[in-house]
């Protein structure tokens, strides 16, 4: 796609716009992040985890609303330098970590609030991975994962940790809402459905 600009919906940061960085991107629409953080209401004192974060845009969005701790994750060279320019007018620090989304939840340690997932469209993962998350020391008992997908990509199988408290369609894809019900303590490599280390963004 051609690059262009995004804006930010709401919060202290409503309305400043940034780059769409290059490379394969599929960047979430401004309704469809508008009506999300609507959902969540005010993150103060809450913790963020953007994962596949791209332009940095959910990352930003989560920041203008007051969280506290923001991690964004993105394993694309090609976004590097449009990621670290976009975050950089964040009130707050937002930690860009340069790593596959599987290597992360693999050594993450600190768990999260709120974990936004954005994969590519075509990843084939995605079930597995929120599981391993799941499973991980990414989360505690309450924490909520966000999962953007396309409509006809749905969940095939319960994860026995998690229930889905909403589900919002937007055009051709669905953000799914999950809340952590029991967590572990077994490394994330232990869940139950596990997809190959390497990155497929």
């Amino acid at each position: 796609m051609a690059r262009g600009k995004l804006r930010i919906t709401g919060g202290t940061l409503c309305g400043r716009l940034v780059q769409v960085p290059a490379g394969i991107i599929r960047p979430s629409m401004d309704q469809m992040r508008e009506s999300v953080f609507a959902c969540l209401g005010d993150l103060s004192e809450k913790s963020f985890l953007d994962i596949f974060s791209g332009s940095g845009i959910i990352a930003l969005e989560a920041a203008s609303r007051g969280a506290s701790r923001i991690e964004a994750v993105e394993n694309d060279p090609l976004k590097r330098k449009t990621l670290l320019e976009n975050v950089s007018i964040s009130p707050i620090r937002i930690n860009c970590r340069f790593i596959s989304a599987e290597l992360y939840v693999q050594r993450g340690k600190t768990p999260f609030d709120y974990i936004f997932l954005d994969p590519p469209f075509p990843y084939q993962y995605k079930w597995e991975l929120a599981a391993r998350i799941a499973a991980s020391s990414l989360v505690s008992q309450g924490s909520v994962i966000l999962m953007h997908r396309p409509r006809q990509d749905y969940q095939k199988e319960d994860i026995d940790t998690l229930e889905k408290t909403d589900s919002r369609e937007y055009g051709r894809s669905v953000v799914d809402f999950f809340k952590v019900t029991v967590t572990f303590t077994q490394p994330a490599a232990t869940a139950r459905a596990s997809p190959r280390s390497d990155s497929h963004s």
